[in-house]
């Protein structure tokens, strides 16, 4: 254990080299650059919020932010597992060539969504006093919901990044899931809207637990339940350990397969 904080402090540098381009590669060449983080989500909360509530009749308190917070998680883990499932791909000119960590390429797709989150998180708040929603003190323990977030994130982007260096069709694969995934937790819809059968699946969606947590601390000044905490904890670090098994077990042979 020991060696493995020496070899990521020794490689700490490079962590944020790759992290700074992940960044300006995504952004070349676009005017607005990273205000983007920003307005897709408020975009897309204008378009849901309107047909959802006008259209469906789903009568939530707050929709709009009701939404916001459901895109706000859902868009983290969307863009951080699809970019670390290529992170190995992406990188494999440089992996022939020198010694690295092959695990800091897929950390460093985490780090760049984790600052495009900060960026939407901010947007949230500025809507809520845009509409005069009360900010409660709750709002401090949002890093709750948010680590296990980014805990089953990187658990999940492993597994995807060792699978898709040999099998390419993930790819494809994993965009038909992320599809499906935002209708399989409450985004745009609350959980007693379901009937009981579709809400057991929906609630065994590990995200499922991690947004209504997100969503109790932002919008409802309630305390995450010791029950919903210990699910995240054996959720996201069962994910994570899985990650890493998956990853160093395929690691050895990602040279022959890029």
């Amino acid at each position: 254990m020991a060696e493995h904080i020496k070899n990521f402090r020794k490689f700490w540098p490079l962590l944020v080299e790759l992290v700074e381009r992940d960044i300006k590669i995504k952004y070349r060449k676009s005017v607005l650059g990273i205000l983007w983080t920003i307005l897709n989500p408020l975009l897309m909360m204008i378009i849901l919020s309107f047909v959802f509530s006008n259209l469906f009749r789903f009568n939530i308190e707050n929709y709009p932010l009701y939404i916001l917070c459901g895109q706000t998680v859902f868009n983290f883990f969307s863009e951080s597992t699809s970019g670390s499932m290529t992170a190995i791909l992406g990188n494999g000119a440089l992996i022939k060539k020198v010694y690295i960590p092959k695990y800091l390429f897929v950390l460093s797709r985490i780090c760049s969504s984790i600052i495009n989150f900060l960026s939407t998180f901010c947007a949230l708040i500025l809507v809520m006093l845009a509409l005069r929603v009360e900010l409660h003190f709750t709002m401090f323990l949002v890093f709750v919901p948010v680590f296990f977030l980014i805990v089953i994130s990187l658990g999940v982007g492993l597994i995807l990044a060792a699978l898709t260096v040999r099998f390419r069709d993930i790819v494809h694969l994993y965009s038909v899931f992320l599809t499906a995934l935002v209708y399989l937790m409450p985004v745009i819809y609350t959980m007693s809207f379901l009937p009981h059968k579709v809400y057991l699946v929906v609630m065994a969606n590990p995200l499922t637990n991690i947004l209504i947590m997100f969503r109790d601390v932002v919008l409802y000044n309630a305390l995450p339940g010791s029950m919903s905490i210990l699910i995240a904890v054996l959720e996201s670090f069962g994910f994570l350990a899985l990650g890493f098994y998956v990853f160093y077990k395929q690691q050895d042979s990602f040279i022959l397969n890029l």
